[in-house]
């Protein structure tokens, strides 16, 4: 250990921790070994640097390491410390002394709807690279640290170097997150006194906005649906949008937050259909703009004097006549609840007005009379808060998703129109007692207290309701069956009999939506099989809203036998945002990477029949698909798409299958090409990931049958013919030049005529806003913010050989002065690997924690040239190796400055970027739950 070396560090390091330095070990306050709190000091006084994590600070448990970190504070050691407003449990004066007394930098999250940080944890790094750290069960309070029965497991750098990587990892982005605020006492005390008091008064507080004088700034769910509002009207000039989240996500936020961003505040019209709902909504303006005089009511006798920014009913601009509106008036209309449109009154306002902006919001884009408000949209969806999102987000109630064998066989149940005929299987499931005793068995097994569950059951049609309604009185339970032709004083009768618990069950048929929503609903059963995803998820909504007395939401799904069309790939990508290849690694492993609370469950039968149809789906569904194209007739590839419900990756897979192989085994015409073609065509999923307007527009110039030759390409044209070839022929192909390779497309018609639409089909969906390099390389055609193979990054920077040759994940450019640095997050692909996944991280969404190779000192070329900035350092990444469609391409992040650097063989270092990375990106690569 160094020496001190001013008289600043005199006594700081007369005491030693107990365990030595480089070993781990388990603290519980037992009899006869250190207290935490004398280890603590101890790990202080030799500290460099001192991290501390922690739920709630105490005035006492801080009193008890006072001389230490004094002395660290003489030493000029820095001290960083995180904590949360979480039960109340922090005391103002404990933070005021922490920053006045011990020059700590501290940071609260005050937000106690999210607050999910229950950890405790303290890192000590150290110059001379003997760092620890203590994580466990132990506040920042005198009983955690002395006498109580709390346990810290000690990590050192020597013995758990991964797991102080990941430690760093996520102190580090939850210190640049900006759900952490910096406290200063003189300014922020009366905030910190509010939260707190409010966290011990009420508890977690829903979300709600009041004016405060504070930026509000989205979470980062928000953000991505921002994000993707922007791609959809700067990328695909698309200026009608939809936008589906559940409710008590916000939706009226992301609106304000929307036309915060627009310049010079625009005519604005904001459309409800009840009173409460607008009058909440123009305080959330007002909150978001900072503006508490902005806007004005139209609703129950109030009328507007200015006509600039109006909330409105449908009913009061009916009455006053649309007509009357000139149909230019407002720049921006926003409607909420959107579902309401396809009544005639919506139909007539959105008939007459012409917005620059439209932006349309809802919770159930399906309604219960079967109306899909998507088609409003040409069946697009601008944005949508995924459930997998939405849960990891702690906006909804965990879920236990039980899938439960029922015996019944449904091979032979007539599939019409992409589903199970609803008749054969009402059929089917009424009367059959068998089924009916499994559900009763297993609802009496998996819920508490069947007397007091709000209950729904969603049935296969009207009499399997009324029969389960029936089976379930019959033994006690008070149950009632409810449709779309019950009357809606009888149905509103029921939700009210349920929300009292003189109900304990509704048993539903083709209701999903609107007419079902309870929030206190806390078990769902399905009863059918539901082959729509969307409509799944409408089903699991309805008990997915959060309630300060439910815990989880208990759901229990009965299977059957199924038809191999059916898909469950479709359901539990729906649950779990997993891949499709992912879903059956998840499914054979018992689901471990599910948001915090969650469960899936398959009991030993239903697990055979779900990874069968898994199997089956992933691995040998081309006859399937060649019988469902024949049977459609003449489809081009997007409509074959939209009308199958199937992606993309289901016909461009591994192996010989393309859309042109596709066509020809279902006997349909295809375009000529050469011996080369079944090759190639392989190659056209290499295609899949185009997101930005150049690229897509040259690719299809150069593919088209009247391409320009290569000699008379721009430069930068001929760079992308280059990209695009090699993307072809990693290996050159055997051609001598790029023009050679070109003359030899020539006549792969239907391998250019493909591209060519998987091109369209990919860059339709492109997710992001991309951005042109600019400066010294705006020749390079590799926009900021889109999607590359290695093949086309090696390209674009004129790589001397063939990319095939390319085995590292960094290159140098001498020609260009370039470094390019190649970064996978997670570098297996099938396990979860802590000694990989913390070396290559965001740590926000500017800032980039990377590992250089480990062969790369300090004192080397490559090295200084780093810590320099004197070349121009080029970030991509991905999140694995693989895709749906086979390799991963990287998204490019763009050019990244220097910040700091630490260590040597290798060099940890911190970037900056010049652009902030997309919200969903940074959220998938992040070192912690956003």
């Amino acid at each position: 250990m160094r020496q001190p070396d001013g008289p600043g560090h005199l006594g700081r390091y007369r005491h030693r921790p107990s365990t030595p330095l480089n070993d781990p070990a388990l603290l519980t306050n037992a009899h006869g070994e250190p207290s935490l709190a004398g280890e603590l000091k101890a790990e202080i006084g030799s500290a460099d640097s001192i991290d501390l994590l922690c739920a709630f600070v105490m005035w006492r448990g801080l009193r008890l390491l006072e001389k230490p970190l004094l002395d660290a504070r003489a030493a000029g050691v820095p001290l960083r410390v995180l904590t949360t407003t979480y039960i109340g449990g922090t005391e103002r004066r404990a933070l005021d002394r922490l920053v006045r007394d011990f020059g700590a930098q501290v940071r609260v999250q005050y937000d106690a709807a999210r607050t999910r940080l229950h950890a405790k944890a303290w890192l000590f790094r150290r110059r001379s690279g003997f760092d620890t750290a203590y994580v466990g069960s132990s506040n920042l309070s005198t009983s955690a640290l002395l006498d109580g029965v709390e346990w810290n497991v000690r990590l050192s750098r020597a013995a758990t170097g991964s797991l102080l990587q990941k430690f760093e990892a996520t102190f580090d982005t939850y210190w640049n997150a900006g759900e952490f605020e910096d406290y200063d006492p003189d300014h922020d005390r009366d905030r910190l006194d509010d939260a707190l008091s409010s966290a011990r008064g009420r508890g977690a507080a829903p979300l709600s906005l009041e004016i405060s004088g504070l930026e509000v700034r989205p979470y980062p769910y928000q953000q991505e649906i921002l994000d993707a509002l922007d791609a959809e009207r700067v990328v695909h000039d698309r200026h009608r949008n939809l936008v589906v989240a559940a409710t008590g996500t916000g939706k009226t936020v992301i609106a304000a937050l929307d036309y915060r961003r627009m310049p010079d505040r625009p005519r604005l019209l904001f459309i409800a259909h009840r009173k409460e709902i607008l009058q909440q909504s123009l305080r959330t303006y007002r909150e978001v703009l900072g503006d508490g005089s902005f806007g004005e009511l139209y609703v129950d006798g109030k009328r507007p004097e200015r006509w600039q920014h109006v909330f409105a009913s449908v009913q009061s601009l009916s009455a006053y006549g649309i007509a009357n509106v000139p149909s230019d008036s407002f720049d921006v209309v926003v409607v909420d609840e959107f579902h309401h449109a396809a009544a005639r009154t919506y139909r007539n306002v959105l008939a007459h007005l012409r917005p620059s902006e439209l932006l349309a919001l809802t919770a159930t884009p399906e309604r219960a009379d079967g109306t899909d408000i998507r088609s409003f949209f040409g069946g697009r969806t601008a944005a949508e808060l995924r459930l997998w999102d939405a849960l990891g987000a702690d906006l909804l109630c965990p879920f236990h998703y039980f899938v439960v064998a029922d015996g019944t066989d449904l091979r032979r149940v007539s599939w019409v129109k992409g589903g199970y005929d609803a008749n054969e299987l009402s059929n089917l499931y009424t009367g059959n007692d068998a089924r009916a005793r499994i559900v009763l068995n297993e609802l009496r097994d998996k819920v508490v207290d069947i007397g007091g569950m709000r209950a729904l059951g969603f049935c296969a049609g009207v009499d399997h309701a009324r029969y389960m309604a029936d089976t379930f009185r019959n033994v006690g339970i008070p149950a009632q069956a409810v449709s779309g032709d019950t009357p809606p004083a009888e149905r509103a009768q029921a939700l009210a009999d349920l929300r009292a618990k003189r109900l304990n069950i509704l048993f539903a048929a083709d209701l999903f939506n609107e007419g079902l929503d309870i929030p206190d609903i806390d078990t769902v059963l399905m009863l059918r099989p539901t082959e729509s995803a969307t409509v799944f998820l409408q089903q699991l909504g309805r008990g997915l809203r959060r309630t300060p007395d439910k815990a989880v939401l208990t759901v229990l799904d009965f299977v059957g036998s199924g038809r191999k069309e059916f898909r469950w790939d479709q359901r539990l990508r729906a649950l779990t945002g997993n891949t499709r290849a992912g879903i059956i690694r998840q499914a054979e492993g018992g689901f471990p990477f599910l948001p915090s609370g969650c469960q899936i469950v398959l009991d030993r039968e239903s697990q055979h029949v779900v990874l069968d149809n898994l199997r089956a789906q992933i691995s040998n569904r081309w006859a399937d698909m060649v019988g469902e194209l024949r049977s459609y007739g003449e489809r081009d590839l997007r409509n074959f798409l939209e009308e199958s419900g199937l992606e993309l990756s289901d016909i461009l897979r591994k192996g010989t299958r393309s859309w042109t192989q596709l066509r020809r085994d279902a006997g349909h015409a295809t375009l000529p090409g050469s011996d080369r073609e079944d090759k190639l065509l392989k190659r056209v999923r290499a295609f899949a990931h185009v997101d930005d307007r150049p690229r897509a527009s040259t690719y299809r110039s150069i593919l088209s049958d009247d391409a320009p030759a290569y000699d008379d390409m721009t430069p930068t044209q001929q760079r992308m013919a280059r990209m695009l070839t090699w993307s072809l022929w990693s290996d050159g192909g055997g051609h001598n030049s790029v023009s050679e390779a070109l003359a030899a497309l020539r006549a792969e018609v239907a391998t250019r005529r493909e591209i060519s639409t998987v091109v369209d089909i990919s860059f339709d969906a492109a997710p992001h806003v991309t951005y042109e390099l600019g400066g010294p390389l705006r020749d390079i055609p590799l926009q900021i913010h889109a999607r590359y193979q290695r093949e086309e990054i090696l390209a674009a920077l004129n790589f001397p050989r063939m990319p095939n040759s390319f085995r590292e994940g960094v290159w140098y450019s001498p020609e260009l002065n370039v470094d390019v640095f190649f970064v996978t997050f997670k570098k297996s692909e099938s396990d979860y690997s802590p000694t990989t996944m913390y070396r290559d991280y965001p740590i926000s969404s500017t800032l980039f924690h990377w590992e250089s190779q480990s062969t790369t000192s300090v004192a080397s070329k490559t090295g200084a040239r780093y810590i320099d900035g004197s070349s121009t350092v080029l970030l991509f990444a991905r999140p694995e190796q693989t895709d749906e469609f086979g390799t991963s391409p990287y998204l490019f992040l763009g050019p990244a400055t220097y910040v700091s650097h630490s260590g040597d063989r290798p060099i940890a270092f911190t970037w900056r970027l010049r652009r902030a990375m997309p919200t969903e990106f940074f959220t998938q690569a992040s070192a912690v739950a956003q």
